[in-house]
Formats: structure tokens, sequence, C-alpha cells
């Protein structure tokens, strides 16, 4: 499979309050065959969401894990509710772009605990992960060092996979929405037409759905439409499988 080009389908923020805009989603996609998922599982969702309190739901994802999806821990709480930056970098990456961004700021000894928590958490509850991605792909230098201290396989940023421990990066090019308003919606749509011609022969494009997609037909059917499309030529696999591809 290392020759043949491939598509991971990437749902992002996923937890018990964020499913239920998801799950016809998840439904429609089941319906078109065997396409795995990689699920980006946040334990315990802006603090109001841990995992251990909703059994239907980890019951859910050691269905899908057992049934060929992936399970990625994603942050821990993937929220930044820290005091307003005052330096400008600081500012428009924590404030600007997102307010989500929880393992940018975090001191190493934080980020540690952070991942070791959610890690312990994940493996309590039998659900198999293998790597760590950051709210809004934020790694801070701190929690860098600190993650590369953890087994896990794998962490990633919009343009690449990287393996872990050395950070090794394999581009991997990613299309993916802003659908909070009507422009940032248009000009998404525009942007990944662009970006899909460009990334054409790419060996893995990823497509990075988010539950705020869910809320806008246009851009829901947009990834369904992309998805049956770009299946007509790729594979459907995980980020994990795709990495295993290249070892062989």
């Amino acid at each position: 499979m290392s020759d043949q080009r491939c598509l991971a389908l990437v749902l992002h923020d996923v937890a018990p309050v964020t499913w239920p805009a998801y799950a016809d989603f998840v439904d429609q996609v089941d319906a078109l065959g065997p396409i795995p998922l990689t699920l980006l599982v946040v334990p315990d969702f802006h603090g109001r969401a841990p995992l251990d309190r909703h059994p239907e739901f980890v019951r859910l994802l050691q269905a899908r894990a057992a049934s060929g999806d992936e399970l990625v821990l994603h942050g821990y709480y993937h929220h930044d509710p820290g005091p307003v930056p005052l330096r400008p970098r600081e500012w428009v990456m924590r404030r600007v772009l997102t307010h989500e961004g929880e393992f940018y700021p975090l001191q190493a000894h934080t980020a540690r605990e952070r991942l070791q928590q959610g890690l312990t958490l994940m493996q309590r509850l039998d659900l198999p992960t293998e790597a760590f991605v950051p709210p809004a792909w934020l790694l801070g230098p701190d929690a860098r060092t600190a993650l590369a201290e953890f087994p896990f396989r794998y962490t990633s940023s919009p343009g690449a996979l990287f393996r872990l421990p050395d950070f090794q990066p394999l581009p991997t090019p990613t299309l993916v929405w802003s659908a909070r308003s009507a422009w940032r919606r248009w000009a998404s749509k525009r942007w990944n037409q662009a970006q899909l011609r460009r990334h054409a022969n790419a060996p893995l494009l990823r497509l990075g759905l988010h539950p705020v997609d869910m809320q806008h037909p246009q851009a829901r059917q947009y990834w369904l439409d992309t998805l049956e499309r770009l299946l007509i030529d790729r594979r459907a696999v995980t980020k994990s499988q795709w990495l295993d591809s290249q070892l062989a």
C-alpha cells in the first residue's frame, strides 16, 4: 500500500457533547462502505464532559475501535482559558486564531500531567490510543518536550504527521473548513478546491472535520461529496495505518 494514494477522514473534538453533531454524518459515511475513521477524542471537553461519566459513549468508542477506527488522544480539556496574552504573537495564536489551543501555553510539568491523565484515562476505559494531536494543532515548546517522553507513535500539524519521539516530519496536507461565518465558509470552499488541485498526487490527504461543520449544510455536503470523489482513486485509511504502510 506504500505506493497507493490514500485519504484519512479525521473527526476532531470527539466527546460526549459533540458526538450528536457527528452521528448522522457518520451513519452516512458508514453507508458508503468500510471507511475507517480517525477519531480525535477529548477526555473532558471544556471541563464538562469527562469520558468516565458517559459509559454509553465509551461503549460506542470501544465498538468503533473494534471495527477499525483509530482513537487519538486530543488534548485533555480542549480549552485555553488562561489570561489574555500580552505579546502580539501569543495574542494572535491564542485569541485570534483560536481559544482552544490548550497545549500551546503549558509549561512542561503541566503538559506532562495532562498527557499522563489523558493516557491513563483512555487505558482505564479500554480505549486504545497510540497518538496525540494537540487541540487546534498548537503545541508549545514546553509541551513538545513533554510529549517526546510518552509512548505515542505520532502527532500532527495541518501540513504533516510527525513520528515520535524525534518529530520526524512526513508531509500530509489537510483539508479543513472554517465554518463559523458565511464569508469563512465561502473562503474555505475555494481554498480547499485549490488545495485539492495542488495536492492531487499527495500520498495521503487528510480531511479534518469539526463539529461546527455539521451545523452548516454547505460544509457537511462538501465533506460528503469530496469523500466520495476521492474514494474513486484513493484508499481510505486511518493515520496509523498509513504510517504502517510507510514502514513496509
